[in-house]
């Protein structure tokens, strides 16, 4: 055995089988630098020949301390890190981390921004598919479909930016409602959205459902059980392509997700070709979301009234001595909260988003951990991996849509 594999067998000890301890297999790193990785990921393979033979994924390299460092800012001034999680579904950490500050506090949030919520959450979701249907079929060298990809994600960052003037970090969803109201285009900005995705959808598909190299790539690859998936508490689409139509916003919903008529595709073969399939129809369900959230957009408010926890308008500031004050403490000290813990999830694109929030009753979180989808997918890689060949690791690795920001807290 060369140094590299000594070093390694004796770092993950009883991981690798005897087989890499006799040097009859291959221990190989792919990572942390590897583009196929999507982030700062490193996989010790065991290979035999070119086949897989066992994939343990080592995680930490982007460790940034997001949770603990949290737990030293106020409620308020903590959300802008839940931003630096998941950073291709910014405005659902912003989501997940409002409903729990809400219900820590029985805090009511107003049916327009509701509203609002379920549409950008929604186009959230929309953008983080493109970007993995771009990136998954770019590391199996489909290069045409990355580049529509990014343009058609182009459009919903414009969304962003108009709303929160940010284009990705935007924090823009606060506990009680929004930042503020939307902008006067918004609406006929969203609209020419939802009216250009499905059949800019259908060119994805034109390109690569019965794309003989694709399917190659991607049918009977990667398989995985309904029942392996629920052993390992995986959710989302990976288990969706299972079979199983089991979806949060169905299931346990919040921001008012009952409201909407949509359905949960799945597939039964549970494969990558399956997963691809199941993110596609998203896109398309999630277009029919935002056009009834759109047709029944309520006016009225879009922040909550309840002045203990909210700041004051910006308009009061100016006239109001009192308004100033309170606006300065909410910013400064920030509020205190009931003693008590809360759970709370949404369904990221990803899976099971959740957080859980934990106050003792002053201005800053006890505790605060985040229960992201990204953690538990990866779990999956020896499983999914074992028996195939090297070359299909980056097609396995991308079919779960892992973000490392989501993974390394």
């Amino acid at each position: 055995m060369s140094e590299l594999q000594n070093i390694n067998v004796g770092e993950y000890g009883n991981l690798v089988s005897d087989r890499a301890v006799k040097g009859e297999t291959l221990l190989l790193n792919m990572g942390p630098q590897h583009p196929s990785t999507h982030g700062v990921l490193r996989l010790l393979l065991e290979l035999d020949g070119e086949i897989v033979v066992n994939c343990i994924p080592d995680i930490g390299f982007l460790h940034t301390g997001v949770e603990k460092t949290m737990e030293y800012k106020t409620f308020q001034q903590a959300e802008v890190l839940t931003d630096r999680l998941d950073y291709l579904y910014t405005i659902g950490n912003n989501l997940v981390y409002c409903l729990a500050v809400e219900k820590l506090l029985e805090l009511d949030v107003p049916e327009r921004a509701q509203a609002i919520r379920v549409i950008l959450t929604e186009l959230s979701r929309i953008q983080s598919h493109l970007i993995w249907i771009g990136t998954s079929a770019l590391d199996l060298a489909a290069m045409s479909v990355f580049l529509y990809a990014m343009r058609e994600r182009e459009l919903i960052l414009d969304v962003y930016e108009m709303v929160s003037g940010a284009r990705m970090m935007t924090t823009y969803i606060r506990p009680g409602g929004l930042w503020r109201d939307v902008p006067s285009g918004f609406e006929a900005a969203v609209r020419h959205i939802v009216k250009e995705i499905p059949r800019r959808v259908d060119e994805y598909e034109a390109l690569l459902t019965k794309n003989p190299i694709f399917l190659d790539r991607t049918v009977g690859i990667g398989k995985i059980t309904t029942e392996d998936c629920l052993k390992w508490s995986i959710g989302g689409p990976v288990l969706r392509a299972t079979g199983l139509a089991y979806d949060i916003r169905r299931a346990r919903p919040y921001s008012g997700y009952e409201q909407y008529d949509f359905d949960i595709p799945t597939q039964p073969e549970g494969d990558i070709f399956a997963r691809y399939k199941v993110r596609v129809e998203e896109m398309r369900q999630s277009v029919r979301i935002i056009e009834q959230a759109l047709d029944k957009l309520p006016g009225g408010p879009v922040r909550s009234s309840n002045r203990k926890y909210i700041p004051p308008p910006r308009s009061e500031i100016g006239v109001s001595m009192e308004a100033l004050i309170h606006h300065f403490k909410l910013w400064t000290s920030g509020f205190e909260t009931p003693k008590g813990s809360v759970y709370t999830a949404i369904e990221s694109p990803r899976g099971e988003l959740g957080v859980f929030l934990e106050s003792d009753g002053g201005a800053k979180p006890f505790r605060v951990h985040f229960r992201t989808p990204s953690f538990s997918n990866l779990q999956i890689m020896s499983l999914l991996s074992k028996g195939h060949f090297v070359a299909d690791l980056v097609g396995i690795i991308g079919s779960l849509d892992i973000v490392l920001g989501d993974t390394d807290r």
